[in-house]
């Protein structure tokens, strides 16, 4: 995909998004994380890496919700990956398949 140059078009996502169908309200996030990754890029490239992580904070927050992802099985995912040893799961406590671990 070949990256734009110059600023970023930034489009603010309208109020009011909880009466829209689930599809139209799927379809706009995608778009609106289309354009984060965007700004993110750009702001790497400029040099300015905090404000790129701070917006990188904001895409994760957005792929959460998007993945229905909560944040307990973020926080299971991240002890996953700190912990030195394979964690086996308990039977009772299954994470998406978009969570496994990969090793």
């Amino acid at each position: 995909m070949k990256r734009k140059r110059g600023t970023p078009r930034l489009y603010l996502a309208a109020s009011g998004v909880e009466g829209m169908p689930v599809a139209n309200t799927e379809e706009r996030l995608l778009a609106l994380l289309a354009t984060l990754e965007e700004c993110q890029a750009f702001l790497t490239d400029r040099a300015n890496t905090e404000t790129a992580r701070l917006l990188s904070l904001a895409i994760l927050e957005l792929r959460m919700e998007l993945h229905k992802v909560t944040e307990s099985e973020l926080k299971a995912l991240c002890d996953m990956i700190a912990s030195d040893e394979p964690v086996q799961e308990p039977a009772t406590r299954q994470l998406p398949p978009y969570l496994r671990l990969i090793k």
